[in-house]
């Protein structure tokens, strides 16, 4: 798939998800990623021409400075303890929408807006609907955890399976040392191979003494919208009650 259908695909899933769901005076949740730069793309459009406003709640840094740069309102939980709907975009989406992030880094504030908004959609490229989670982000599980405690995590991770392969996430070329989350902690890449009780590993991980978070979610989606590479857009909802009205 080349970069032009990419950018399509992620286009496409991202305004017909903001089409469906926003409405005028929304609070939002705007996710992290590079698929939710064409969500802000759509937004900015809608405030330009029909004078829509908006209060953006950022789940990252990143997302805190693309809704300033596109003119936005930018808001926060201290502020808005409801939002109203989550656009995020996702590394992975099961048929159930269990959903496996934190490619960026930015899982836990994301999953604490998501936890907090009434309606949560994720949007993506087809390439990140998986039959089940573990088969596309080869990485493994991102776990955020506390810097003091990431040692006996990696020590404990190492022994919950024999195909366990946890990794400190480094900086690479860019930093030397390891990744920094916005938070100040330390991630983690578990290797599991596939994924199939997502709901019980999670379970397992955060019960870890220093874990902080980790890039499964569970029981949170809503929708999902994945951009096909001929421009169309394949939806899934949790339910019945979830789906997009026709009006």
């Amino acid at each position: 798939m080349t970069e032009e259908l990419l950018t399509k695909a992620k286009r496409a899933a991202s305004y017909k998800a903001v089409d469906d769901w926003v409405k005028d005076g929304m609070v939002l949740g705007i996710g992290s990623g590079t698929t939710i730069l064409y969500v802000v793309e759509r937004l900015s459009q809608l405030r330009k021409e029909k004078n829509w406003k908006f209060t953006c709640i950022p789940t990252s840094f990143q997302a805190a400075q693309l809704i300033v740069d596109s003119g936005l309102v930018l808001g926060s939980l201290d502020q808005f303890t409801e939002i109203d709907v989550d656009i995020d975009g996702a590394d992975e989406v099961d048929p159930n929408l269990n959903c496996l992030k934190g490619g960026g880094g930015a899982q836990t504030q994301e999953k604490i807006i998501a936890f907090n908004s009434k309606k949560v959609v994720f949007v993506a490229d087809y390439r990140k609907d998986t039959k089940v989670l573990g088969q596309c982000r080869k990485e493994g599980i991102p776990i955020e955890v506390l810097p003091l405690a990431y040692k006996p995590v990696l020590n404990y991770l190492q022994k919950l399976s024999p195909i366990a392969k946890p990794v400190l996430r480094m900086g690479g070329s860019i930093k030397a040392g390891p990744c920094i989350t916005d938070h100040g902690n330390f991630l983690i890449d578990l290797q599991l191979g596939e994924i199939r009780d997502p709901e019980g590993v999670d379970k397992i991980l955060r019960g870890i003494p220093g874990v902080v978070g980790t890039g499964l979610f569970v029981n949170l989606a809503h929708n999902v919208y994945f951009g096909l590479a001929d421009g169309t857009v394949k939806t899934i909802s949790k339910s019945k009650e979830h789906e997009p009205s026709s009006s």
